[in-house]
């Protein structure tokens, strides 16, 4: 089994491609991190079929979490996994959170630790 997945929605391809570059920096090669941001034509939104093949290629048998970067994202996210439960839907700041998960999927932690890892990056203070 591999380690926690990571699927990163967004509205824009780039934003979500640009977070995917930077975990990947911080996070073993080993974490399957994949972005699913804009739409098929290349426009701003999120795409269901981009999510759906997101979390399938994010999956490794521990697990998926799904971070969204604004209130469409998570409510497409929202109807793809009504189709396919299991991976996790977490309410999480999306550059933050993303980074300790990415962190924590690297210590090999769990699918519960890895979430709770991303929500707490709510409280971090910057300053």
């Amino acid at each position: 089994m591999g380690l926690v997945g990571i699927v990163l929605v967004s509205h824009s391809e780039q934003l979500a491609s640009g977070l995917r570059d930077l975990l990947r920096q911080v996070a073993t090669p080993e974490v399957p991190i994949v972005a699913a941001g804009g739409t098929l034509d290349g426009e701003l939104g999120t795409s269901p079929d981009r999510l759906a093949e997101a979390i399938a290629q994010a999956d490794t048998g521990a697990g998926v979490i799904i971070l969204a970067d604004l209130g469409s994202a998570v409510l497409t996210a929202r109807a793809v996994l009504e189709d396919s439960p299991g991976p996790l839907l977490v309410d999480a700041p999306f550059v933050e959170g993303a980074v300790a998960a990415a962190v924590t999927a690297s210590t090999g932690a769990g699918l519960t630790e890895v979430a709770d890892a991303a929500r707490e990056a709510r409280d971090v203070a910057k300053f």
